[in-house]
Protein backbone atom coordinates (compact mmCIF):
# COMPACT_ATOMS: atom_id res chain seq x y z
CA UNK A 1 0.00 0.00 0.00
CA UNK A 2 2.88 2.38 0.75
CA UNK A 3 4.33 1.78 -2.71
CA UNK A 4 0.99 2.59 -4.35
CA UNK A 5 0.64 5.79 -2.31
CA UNK A 6 4.14 6.88 -3.32
CA UNK A 7 3.32 6.24 -6.98
CA UNK A 8 0.11 8.22 -6.62
CA UNK A 9 1.95 11.09 -4.97
CA UNK A 10 4.35 11.27 -7.90
CA UNK A 11 1.43 11.10 -10.30
CA UNK A 12 -0.38 13.91 -8.49
CA UNK A 13 2.71 16.13 -8.58
CA UNK A 14 3.05 15.66 -12.34
CA UNK A 15 -0.67 16.07 -12.87
CA UNK A 16 -0.95 19.36 -11.02
CA UNK A 17 2.14 20.82 -12.61
CA UNK A 18 -0.12 21.23 -15.66
CA UNK A 19 -2.87 23.15 -13.89
CA UNK A 20 -3.86 26.79 -14.11
CA UNK A 21 -1.90 28.82 -11.58
CA UNK A 22 -3.40 32.01 -10.19
CA UNK A 23 -1.27 34.84 -8.91
CA UNK A 24 -3.32 37.15 -6.70
CA UNK A 25 -1.89 40.53 -5.73
CA UNK A 26 -2.93 43.74 -4.02
CA UNK A 27 -1.56 46.14 -6.66
CA UNK A 28 -2.65 48.56 -9.40
CA UNK A 29 -2.44 48.21 -13.20
CA UNK A 30 -2.30 50.05 -16.51
CA UNK A 31 -3.12 49.24 -20.16
CA UNK A 32 -1.18 49.91 -23.34
CA UNK A 33 -2.60 50.46 -26.83
CA UNK A 34 -1.85 48.22 -29.81
CA UNK A 35 -1.92 49.08 -33.48
CA UNK A 36 -1.91 46.77 -36.47
CA UNK A 37 -3.25 46.46 -39.98
CA UNK A 38 -4.68 43.48 -41.79
CA UNK A 39 -3.43 41.94 -45.04
CA UNK A 40 -5.42 41.61 -48.29
CA UNK A 41 -5.91 38.42 -50.27
CA UNK A 42 -8.43 36.51 -48.20
CA UNK A 43 -12.19 36.13 -47.82
CA UNK A 44 -14.31 36.05 -44.67
CA UNK A 45 -17.04 33.43 -44.18
CA UNK A 46 -19.48 33.74 -41.29
CA UNK A 47 -21.93 31.19 -39.93
CA UNK A 48 -23.98 30.07 -36.97
CA UNK A 49 -24.21 26.32 -36.31
CA UNK A 50 -27.39 24.94 -34.74
CA UNK A 51 -29.41 21.79 -34.17
CA UNK A 52 -31.71 21.24 -37.14
CA UNK A 53 -34.74 20.44 -34.95
CA UNK A 54 -34.36 22.42 -31.73
CA UNK A 55 -32.44 25.37 -33.29
CA UNK A 56 -30.17 25.26 -30.25
CA UNK A 57 -26.70 26.63 -31.00
CA UNK A 58 -23.88 24.07 -31.09
CA UNK A 59 -20.78 25.21 -29.25
CA UNK A 60 -17.23 23.98 -29.93
CA UNK A 61 -18.13 22.56 -33.35
CA UNK A 62 -15.11 21.89 -35.56
CA UNK A 63 -14.92 23.90 -38.81
CA UNK A 64 -12.28 22.96 -41.39
CA UNK A 65 -11.48 24.07 -44.95
CA UNK A 66 -11.15 21.09 -47.30
CA UNK A 67 -7.70 20.27 -48.71
CA UNK A 68 -6.03 22.47 -46.12
CA UNK A 69 -5.12 22.55 -42.45
CA UNK A 70 -7.12 25.74 -41.83
CA UNK A 71 -9.70 25.34 -39.10
CA UNK A 72 -11.52 27.05 -36.25
CA UNK A 73 -14.08 26.33 -33.52
CA UNK A 74 -17.60 27.71 -33.03
CA UNK A 75 -18.09 29.88 -29.96
CA UNK A 76 -20.56 29.45 -27.10
CA UNK A 77 -23.37 30.69 -29.35
CA UNK A 78 -22.47 28.50 -32.33
CA UNK A 79 -20.96 31.39 -34.28
CA UNK A 80 -17.77 31.33 -36.31
CA UNK A 81 -15.78 33.54 -38.68
CA UNK A 82 -13.41 31.75 -41.04
CA UNK A 83 -10.71 33.61 -42.98
CA UNK A 84 -9.57 31.77 -46.10
CA UNK A 85 -6.89 32.76 -48.64
CA UNK A 86 -8.26 33.55 -52.10
CA UNK A 87 -6.42 30.58 -53.62
CA UNK A 88 -8.72 28.28 -51.60
CA UNK A 89 -12.01 30.00 -52.42
CA UNK A 90 -13.20 27.00 -54.49
CA UNK A 91 -12.90 24.66 -51.49
CA UNK A 92 -15.61 23.70 -48.99
CA UNK A 93 -16.20 24.08 -45.27
CA UNK A 94 -16.50 20.78 -43.37
CA UNK A 95 -18.37 20.99 -40.06
CA UNK A 96 -18.35 18.17 -37.51
CA UNK A 97 -20.01 17.89 -34.12
CA UNK A 98 -20.38 15.12 -31.56
CA UNK A 99 -23.47 12.99 -32.32
CA UNK A 100 -24.25 14.73 -35.65
CA UNK A 101 -23.68 14.01 -39.33
CA UNK A 102 -20.92 16.04 -40.98
CA UNK A 103 -21.97 19.04 -43.03
CA UNK A 104 -20.06 20.06 -46.19
CA UNK A 105 -20.76 23.53 -47.62
CA UNK A 106 -18.92 25.08 -50.61
CA UNK A 107 -17.33 28.42 -49.73
CA UNK A 108 -19.07 29.85 -52.80
CA UNK A 109 -22.44 29.31 -51.04
CA UNK A 110 -21.58 31.88 -48.36
CA UNK A 111 -22.78 35.43 -48.89
CA UNK A 112 -22.42 38.72 -47.06
CA UNK A 113 -24.86 37.70 -44.35
CA UNK A 114 -24.21 35.20 -41.59
CA UNK A 115 -25.18 31.73 -42.84
CA UNK A 116 -27.43 29.68 -40.56
CA UNK A 117 -26.25 26.07 -40.67
CA UNK A 118 -28.45 23.24 -39.41
CA UNK A 119 -26.91 19.97 -38.25
CA UNK A 120 -28.79 16.67 -38.17
CA UNK A 121 -28.30 14.09 -35.44
CA UNK A 122 -26.74 10.81 -36.54
CA UNK A 123 -28.72 7.63 -35.93
CA UNK A 124 -28.36 5.39 -38.97
CA UNK A 125 -24.74 4.23 -38.59
CA UNK A 126 -24.88 3.41 -34.91
CA UNK A 127 -25.22 -0.25 -33.93
CA UNK A 128 -27.73 -1.36 -31.33
CA UNK A 129 -25.79 -0.74 -28.13
CA UNK A 130 -27.75 -3.49 -26.39
CA UNK A 131 -26.05 -5.99 -28.68
CA UNK A 132 -22.58 -4.55 -28.30
CA UNK A 133 -20.37 -5.88 -25.54
CA UNK A 134 -17.59 -3.46 -24.73
CA UNK A 135 -15.04 -4.03 -22.00
CA UNK A 136 -13.88 -0.50 -21.10
CA UNK A 137 -10.51 -1.52 -19.62
CA UNK A 138 -9.63 -3.38 -22.84
CA UNK A 139 -10.62 -0.28 -24.84
CA UNK A 140 -8.35 1.95 -22.76
CA UNK A 141 -5.45 -0.48 -22.99
CA UNK A 142 -5.94 -0.51 -26.76
CA UNK A 143 -5.79 3.31 -26.79
CA UNK A 144 -2.42 3.11 -25.03
CA UNK A 145 -1.13 0.40 -27.38
CA UNK A 146 -2.14 2.39 -30.48
CA UNK A 147 -0.96 5.78 -29.18
CA UNK A 148 2.13 6.03 -31.38
CA UNK A 149 0.39 4.57 -34.41
CA UNK A 150 -2.50 7.03 -34.17
CA UNK A 151 -0.53 10.15 -33.22
CA UNK A 152 1.33 12.48 -35.55
CA UNK A 153 4.93 11.88 -34.41
CA UNK A 154 6.96 14.19 -36.65
CA UNK A 155 7.83 17.76 -35.58
CA UNK A 156 5.20 20.33 -36.60
CA UNK A 157 4.66 24.08 -36.38
CA UNK A 158 1.16 24.86 -35.16
CA UNK A 159 -0.60 28.20 -35.38
CA UNK A 160 -3.14 28.57 -32.59
CA UNK A 161 -5.50 31.15 -31.13
CA UNK A 162 -5.51 31.53 -27.36
CA UNK A 163 -7.98 33.40 -25.14
CA UNK A 164 -8.10 33.80 -21.37
CA UNK A 165 -10.65 35.69 -19.30
CA UNK A 166 -11.36 36.44 -15.66
CA UNK A 167 -14.84 37.46 -14.56
CA UNK A 168 -16.15 38.57 -11.21
CA UNK A 169 -19.54 36.93 -11.40
CA UNK A 170 -20.76 38.16 -14.84
CA UNK A 171 -18.47 41.15 -15.31
CA UNK A 172 -15.19 40.85 -17.21
CA UNK A 173 -12.23 42.14 -15.24
CA UNK A 174 -9.50 40.80 -17.51
CA UNK A 175 -9.51 39.61 -21.11
CA UNK A 176 -6.43 38.57 -23.10
CA UNK A 177 -6.10 37.04 -26.57
CA UNK A 178 -3.14 35.90 -28.62
CA UNK A 179 -2.08 34.09 -31.75
CA UNK A 180 0.92 31.87 -31.07
CA UNK A 181 3.16 29.58 -33.10
CA UNK A 182 3.73 26.30 -31.26
CA UNK A 183 6.78 24.23 -32.14
CA UNK A 184 6.02 20.60 -31.35
CA UNK A 185 8.88 18.17 -31.02
CA UNK A 186 9.03 14.39 -30.86
CA UNK A 187 9.63 14.49 -27.10
CA UNK A 188 6.11 15.20 -25.92
CA UNK A 189 4.75 18.35 -24.27
CA UNK A 190 7.96 19.04 -22.31
CA UNK A 191 9.77 19.58 -25.59
CA UNK A 192 7.11 21.88 -27.03
CA UNK A 193 7.44 25.65 -26.90
CA UNK A 194 5.48 28.66 -28.12
CA UNK A 195 6.35 31.95 -29.78
CA UNK A 196 4.02 34.92 -29.39
CA UNK A 197 2.95 36.25 -32.79
CA UNK A 198 0.30 38.80 -31.85
CA UNK A 199 -1.73 39.62 -28.75
CA UNK A 200 -4.03 42.11 -27.06
CA UNK A 201 -5.57 42.57 -23.64
CA UNK A 202 -7.78 44.62 -21.39
CA UNK A 203 -7.80 44.70 -17.62
CA UNK A 204 -10.06 46.65 -15.29
CA UNK A 205 -9.15 45.59 -11.79
CA UNK A 206 -11.56 48.15 -10.31
CA UNK A 207 -14.20 45.50 -11.00
CA UNK A 208 -12.48 42.96 -8.76
CA UNK A 209 -12.11 44.92 -5.55
CA UNK A 210 -8.45 45.65 -4.74
CA UNK A 211 -7.23 42.38 -6.22
CA UNK A 212 -5.18 41.71 -9.31
CA UNK A 213 -5.74 38.10 -10.46
CA UNK A 214 -3.37 36.85 -13.14
CA UNK A 215 -3.11 33.55 -14.96
CA UNK A 216 0.33 31.99 -15.13
CA UNK A 217 1.43 29.71 -17.95
CA UNK A 218 -0.67 31.11 -20.80
CA UNK A 219 -0.94 28.69 -23.77
CA UNK A 220 1.21 26.11 -21.97
CA UNK A 221 -1.78 25.37 -19.73
CA UNK A 222 -3.75 24.14 -22.74
CA UNK A 223 -0.82 22.35 -24.35
CA UNK A 224 -0.16 20.40 -21.16
CA UNK A 225 -3.74 19.07 -21.22
CA UNK A 226 -2.98 17.06 -24.35
CA UNK A 227 -3.59 13.59 -22.90
CA UNK A 228 -1.86 11.77 -25.72
CA UNK A 229 1.40 13.75 -25.60
CA UNK A 230 1.60 14.43 -21.85
CA UNK A 231 2.26 10.95 -20.52
CA UNK A 232 2.06 12.13 -16.88
CA UNK A 233 -1.44 13.55 -17.14
CA UNK A 234 -3.78 10.56 -17.46
CA UNK A 235 -2.52 7.47 -19.33
CA UNK A 236 -0.02 6.45 -16.67
CA UNK A 237 1.15 3.04 -15.49
CA UNK A 238 -1.02 3.24 -12.36
CA UNK A 239 -4.15 4.68 -13.99
CA UNK A 240 -6.16 1.49 -13.41
CA UNK A 241 -5.40 1.74 -9.70
CA UNK A 242 -6.68 5.34 -9.71
CA UNK A 243 -9.75 5.15 -11.97
CA UNK A 244 -12.74 2.91 -12.47
CA UNK A 245 -13.93 2.69 -16.09
CA UNK A 246 -17.39 1.85 -17.44
CA UNK A 247 -18.96 1.70 -20.89
CA UNK A 248 -21.66 4.29 -21.60
CA UNK A 249 -22.74 4.05 -25.26
CA UNK A 250 -21.68 4.39 -28.89
CA UNK A 251 -22.27 7.65 -30.73
CA UNK A 252 -21.17 9.30 -33.98
CA UNK A 253 -18.44 11.91 -34.34
CA UNK A 254 -17.16 13.15 -37.68
CA UNK A 255 -19.09 10.30 -39.36
CA UNK A 256 -17.25 7.74 -37.20
CA UNK A 257 -18.54 5.39 -34.53
CA UNK A 258 -17.11 6.31 -31.15
CA UNK A 259 -17.06 4.48 -27.80
CA UNK A 260 -18.04 6.67 -24.85
CA UNK A 261 -16.13 5.48 -21.77
CA UNK A 262 -16.92 6.94 -18.33
CA UNK A 263 -14.23 7.14 -15.67
CA UNK A 264 -14.34 8.08 -11.99
CA UNK A 265 -11.79 8.17 -9.22
CA UNK A 266 -11.82 5.10 -7.01
CA UNK A 267 -13.30 5.82 -3.54
CA UNK A 268 -10.16 4.51 -1.81
CA UNK A 269 -8.00 7.23 -3.39
CA UNK A 270 -7.91 10.37 -1.25
CA UNK A 271 -5.83 12.56 -3.59
CA UNK A 272 -7.90 14.64 -6.06
CA UNK A 273 -8.00 13.18 -9.58
CA UNK A 274 -10.32 13.44 -12.58
CA UNK A 275 -13.76 12.15 -13.55
CA UNK A 276 -15.48 12.40 -16.91
CA UNK A 277 -15.78 10.82 -20.36
CA UNK A 278 -13.38 9.55 -23.01
CA UNK A 279 -14.46 9.30 -26.66
CA UNK A 280 -12.57 6.57 -28.54
CA UNK A 281 -12.78 5.75 -32.24
CA UNK A 282 -14.14 2.18 -32.58
CA UNK A 283 -11.83 1.26 -35.48
CA UNK A 284 -8.47 2.91 -34.78
CA UNK A 285 -8.85 3.19 -30.97
CA UNK A 286 -7.67 6.79 -31.19
CA UNK A 287 -8.77 9.20 -28.48
CA UNK A 288 -10.88 11.78 -30.31
CA UNK A 289 -12.32 13.79 -27.43
CA UNK A 290 -12.37 14.03 -23.64
CA UNK A 291 -14.58 16.01 -21.26
CA UNK A 292 -13.81 15.85 -17.56
CA UNK A 293 -13.52 17.70 -14.26
CA UNK A 294 -11.36 17.58 -11.17
CA UNK A 295 -12.67 15.83 -8.08
CA UNK A 296 -12.96 18.67 -5.55
CA UNK A 297 -14.40 16.68 -2.69
CA UNK A 298 -11.08 16.94 -0.84
CA UNK A 299 -10.83 20.74 -0.98
CA UNK A 300 -7.86 21.09 1.30
CA UNK A 301 -5.73 18.96 -1.01
CA UNK A 302 -7.13 20.41 -4.23
CA UNK A 303 -7.04 24.15 -3.60
CA UNK A 304 -3.31 24.44 -2.93
CA UNK A 305 -2.50 23.40 -6.49
CA UNK A 306 -4.28 26.34 -8.13
CA UNK A 307 -2.77 29.35 -6.36
CA UNK A 308 0.85 30.40 -6.73
CA UNK A 309 0.58 33.55 -4.60
CA UNK A 310 -2.14 35.26 -2.55
CA UNK A 311 -2.65 37.78 0.27
CA UNK A 312 -2.25 36.19 3.71
CA UNK A 313 -5.74 37.22 4.82
CA UNK A 314 -7.53 35.51 1.89
CA UNK A 315 -8.54 31.89 1.34
CA UNK A 316 -8.97 30.78 -2.29
CA UNK A 317 -11.47 27.94 -2.66
CA UNK A 318 -12.05 26.17 -6.04
CA UNK A 319 -15.76 25.54 -6.67
CA UNK A 320 -15.92 23.87 -10.08
CA UNK A 321 -13.60 22.82 -12.90
CA UNK A 322 -14.19 21.66 -16.47
CA UNK A 323 -11.78 20.47 -19.16
CA UNK A 324 -12.50 19.83 -22.85
CA UNK A 325 -9.94 18.35 -25.25
CA UNK A 326 -10.55 17.66 -28.96
CA UNK A 327 -8.42 15.81 -31.49
CA UNK A 328 -8.63 15.94 -35.28
CA UNK A 329 -7.68 13.34 -37.86
CA UNK A 330 -5.51 14.22 -40.86
CA UNK A 331 -4.15 11.55 -43.18
CA UNK A 332 -4.86 8.76 -40.71
CA UNK A 333 -3.06 10.53 -37.84
CA UNK A 334 -4.65 12.38 -34.93
CA UNK A 335 -3.44 15.67 -33.49
CA UNK A 336 -4.53 18.04 -30.74
CA UNK A 337 -6.98 20.62 -32.10
CA UNK A 338 -8.78 22.35 -29.21
CA UNK A 339 -8.70 22.69 -25.44
CA UNK A 340 -10.82 24.64 -22.97
CA UNK A 341 -10.27 24.91 -19.23
CA UNK A 342 -12.78 26.50 -16.85
CA UNK A 343 -12.33 27.24 -13.15
CA UNK A 344 -14.77 28.82 -10.72
CA UNK A 345 -13.49 29.83 -7.31
CA UNK A 346 -14.32 32.11 -4.42
CA UNK A 347 -12.11 34.24 -2.25
CA UNK A 348 -13.00 34.28 1.39
CA UNK A 349 -11.55 37.22 3.30
CA UNK A 350 -10.84 37.32 6.99
CA UNK A 351 -13.32 39.51 8.87
CA UNK A 352 -15.50 40.06 5.78
CA UNK A 353 -19.11 38.96 5.62
CA UNK A 354 -19.38 38.33 1.85
CA UNK A 355 -17.23 36.18 -0.43
CA UNK A 356 -16.12 37.13 -3.96
CA UNK A 357 -16.79 34.64 -6.76
CA UNK A 358 -14.65 34.52 -9.91
CA UNK A 359 -14.76 32.55 -13.16
CA UNK A 360 -11.64 31.81 -15.18
CA UNK A 361 -11.75 30.42 -18.73
CA UNK A 362 -8.88 29.69 -21.09
CA UNK A 363 -9.18 28.12 -24.51
CA UNK A 364 -6.87 27.40 -27.40
CA UNK A 365 -7.77 26.29 -30.93
CA UNK A 366 -5.37 25.13 -33.63
CA UNK A 367 -6.13 27.21 -36.73
CA UNK A 368 -3.37 25.92 -39.03
CA UNK A 369 -0.35 23.65 -38.93
CA UNK A 370 2.47 22.35 -41.12
CA UNK A 371 5.24 19.74 -40.81
CA UNK A 372 8.53 21.20 -39.59
CA UNK A 373 10.55 19.40 -42.24
CA UNK A 374 13.35 22.01 -42.20
CA UNK A 375 13.78 21.78 -38.43
CA UNK A 376 13.02 25.47 -37.94
CA UNK A 377 13.54 26.64 -34.37
CA UNK A 378 13.23 29.84 -32.34
CA UNK A 379 15.93 31.36 -30.16
CA UNK A 380 15.43 30.79 -26.45
CA UNK A 381 15.04 34.50 -25.75
CA UNK A 382 12.15 34.72 -28.25
CA UNK A 383 10.24 31.77 -26.79
CA UNK A 384 7.37 32.29 -24.38
CA UNK A 385 8.41 31.28 -20.87
CA UNK A 386 6.48 28.44 -19.25
CA UNK A 387 5.61 30.72 -16.34
CA UNK A 388 4.47 33.52 -18.65
CA UNK A 389 1.74 35.90 -17.48
CA UNK A 390 0.21 37.05 -20.76
CA UNK A 391 -1.39 40.18 -19.31
CA UNK A 392 2.08 41.44 -18.37
CA UNK A 393 3.38 41.14 -21.94
CA UNK A 394 0.44 42.35 -23.98
CA UNK A 395 -1.12 45.58 -25.20
CA UNK A 396 -4.68 46.86 -25.54
CA UNK A 397 -7.87 46.56 -27.60
CA UNK A 398 -7.71 49.77 -29.62
CA UNK A 399 -8.04 48.35 -33.16
CA UNK A 400 -11.32 46.56 -34.13
CA UNK A 401 -9.56 45.03 -37.19
CA UNK A 402 -6.65 43.88 -35.05
CA UNK A 403 -6.44 40.25 -36.22
CA UNK A 404 -6.39 40.91 -39.97
CA UNK A 405 -6.27 37.64 -41.90
CA UNK A 406 -5.53 35.49 -38.83
CA UNK A 407 -8.16 32.93 -37.83
CA UNK A 408 -9.44 33.29 -34.28
CA UNK A 409 -12.39 32.03 -32.24
CA UNK A 410 -15.28 34.44 -32.65
CA UNK A 411 -16.18 36.18 -29.36
CA UNK A 412 -19.59 35.33 -27.94
CA UNK A 413 -21.94 38.22 -27.11
CA UNK A 414 -20.67 38.78 -23.58
CA UNK A 415 -17.06 39.00 -24.79
CA UNK A 416 -18.10 41.04 -27.82
CA UNK A 417 -19.90 43.55 -25.62
CA UNK A 418 -16.88 43.78 -23.32
CA UNK A 419 -14.63 44.48 -26.33
CA UNK A 420 -17.01 47.16 -27.65
CA UNK A 421 -17.00 48.89 -24.27
CA UNK A 422 -13.21 48.79 -24.24
CA UNK A 423 -13.01 50.28 -27.73
CA UNK A 424 -15.50 53.04 -26.82
CA UNK A 425 -13.36 53.94 -23.83
CA UNK A 426 -10.26 54.20 -26.02
CA UNK A 427 -12.09 56.47 -28.49
CA UNK A 428 -13.10 59.01 -25.82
Amino acid sequence: MTLINNKLSNNVAALFSSFICLAIFLVSHHDLIAQDTGSPGYGEYKGIIMDGKTKKSLEYASITVSNSNISTISNLEGGFLLKVPDNLKNESVIISYLGYNNKVIPLSNFGQEVMKISMEESFEKLPDVNLVEVEPVKVIKKVIEQRKTNSYQDPVIVKAFYRESIKKRRTYASLSEAVVDVYKSQRGTQGDYAELEKSRKSTDYRKIDTLVIKLQGGPYNNLSMDMMRNSDLFFTGDMFEIYKFSFDKIISLDNRNVFVIDFVQRPSIVEPFYEGKLYVDTESYALVKSVFSLNLRNLEKAKKFFVRRKPPNADVIPMETKYIIDYKETGGKWHFSYSRIELSFKIKWDKKLFNSVYNVAIEMAVTDWKPNTQDISVRNRDRMKRNVILTDETSGFSDPEFWGELNVIEPDKSIENAIKKIQRNYNR
